[in-house]
């Protein structure tokens, strides 16, 4: 029966030709509605993606300006063991953040030095260019600089630096003698003019390693890296009884025996859990952000633009099923007498209502498979044209802005299939409800 479907449409070539192109306008059109939503939703989230890890929490504590109240909520080693017990939370990593004064020959840069354990390092996902990042065989204190850090100097003398130059200073952070001040309110003040502040004093504190330097947004170049661990007994050495920066003190003045860090990082095992445990950490008291908080507000967003470019692309089926049903009632009329032979012959009314069914599945299938390739060519061509730019506004500079999933194609051509026998549906039962002795009169 199928090869008679066939044989049927192929003798009204030119008509089965131009129904079968409404199938294929139809399918490709939305194949590539749809494709275009399901690449926007995945550029997306690769963007973000590139800004740090989906699925950690930032936790940090309410902003206050009084760092003498005991009462104030501290990120400790104790919250850091609670945070580990809570269910879904994979891993918690202690963050101390402070800034330095980096000396390097006539250039002096600002720093932000980000320490966390060994761990906490590797999950960062750095890309290490040269050396390595710290680790904890290490006897001493290393640091590990990002890519744009060298940004960050500038020559006090003459005042020039990248923002103003465009240039980046060429700093030797693998072999050069680098000088790192903690103190760094001593040395602003000893670099005052008039000042008889005495110079703080400078460490020489070796580089393990440094990331590779590309042109692309990297959350981790800013910064200089290193093993928190090695960190605080350094820290202790050298400020000694006096407050670490960014620690809290006592309503005294006097430091507190502890070390208080500035960000705990909790990372969760599923993004669907993000917020849960987000939410249960702010009730704490504590602030707590994430990634997962503005990408669920734009895949929500995006899952309209979805809905809305495959509605466009659906439209065009609909128009092609309905040209599928004006030539399946075409057909009827032109093969009256068939059908009356074929009812006065007993033929089961059953395979009469299948025979236009199946010539209706065809023209479906063929323009299914006809219009996923198209729909494929159609993409290749929005990808080139798109290619590093964001024409769509979205603020999306993707290479696959339109990606076609294989089950998008399969699931095209098997819905183009079932639209077109719908289609025929109809056709075929008047088929069935022909009165045989009428059809052949009707001849």
């Amino acid at each position: 029966m199928l090869q008679t479907g066939a044989a049927n449409l192929w003798k009204r070539k030119l008509r089965s030709a131009l129904t079968i192109m409404g199938v294929v306008i139809g399918v490709a059109s939305i194949v590539v509605m749809v494709s275009l939503g399901i690449g926007l939703s995945r550029s997306m989230m690769e963007e973000y993606a590139s800004y740090g890890s989906m699925t950690q929490i930032r936790v940090e504590t309410p902003y206050s300006d009084n760092t003498t109240n005991t009462d104030q909520l501290r990120l400790t080693d104790k919250l850091v063991s609670d945070f580990k017990q809570i269910e879904h939370v994979e891993s918690v990593y202690p963050v101390i953040q402070t800034g330095v004064m980096s000396v390097y020959g006539g250039y002096s840069g600002y720093l932000t030095l980000r320490a966390t354990t060994v761990e906490g390092l590797e999950s960062f996902g750095i890309d290490v260019g040269e050396g390595r990042i710290p680790s904890a065989e290490d006897d001493e204190l290393m640091f590990f600089y990002g890519k744009d850090v060298a940004s960050q100097y500038s020559n006090p003398k003459t005042g020039e630096d990248y923002w103003s130059t465009g240039v980046i200073p060429d700093i030797d952070f693998m072999s050069g003698a680098l000088f790192t001040v903690f103190d760094t309110d001593a040395y602003m003040a000893a670099q005052a003019t008039g000042s008889n502040t005495t110079p703080p004093k400078k460490y020489l504190i070796p580089t393990c390693g440094i990331e590779t330097y590309d042109e692309d947004y990297s959350e981790n170049g800013w910064y200089v890296f290193c093993d928190i661990d090695k960190l605080i007994p350094k820290l202790k050495q050298i400020f000694k009884k006096k407050a670490i920066p960014g620690q809290p003190v006592t309503k005294s003045g006097k430091p507190y025996s502890e070390i208080f860090y500035t960000q705990i990082l909790v990372n969760v095992d599923e993004m669907d859990n993000v917020q849960d445990i987000q939410k249960y950490i702010q009730d704490l008291g504590y602030t707590a952000y994430s990634n997962a908080e503005w990408i669920s507000s734009a895949m929500t967003s995006m899952g309209y633009v979805r809905a809305v470019l495959g509605g466009i692309g659906a439209v065009s089926l609909f128009v092609a099923a309905i040209g599928i049903t004006n030539t399946m009632m075409m057909s009827i009329y032109e093969r009256t007498k068939e059908i009356g032979v074929m009812k006065v012959l007993g033929c089961a009314l059953e395979n009469i209502r299948t025979m236009f069914l199946i010539e209706a599945g065809i023209i479906g299938f063929v323009g299914g498979v006809i219009g996923v390739m198209l729909s494929y060519a159609v993409s290749a061509v929005i990808n080139y044209v798109l290619a590093g730019s964001d024409a769509l506004g979205l603020g999306i500079t993707g290479t696959n802005i339109s990606r076609i999933p294989v089950w998008l194609a399969l699931l095209s051509v098997l819905f183009a299939v079932i639209i077109s026998m719908i289609a025929g549906f109809m056709p075929s039962q008047k088929a069935m409800q022909l009165s045989p002795l009428a059809a052949i009169r009707n001849e």
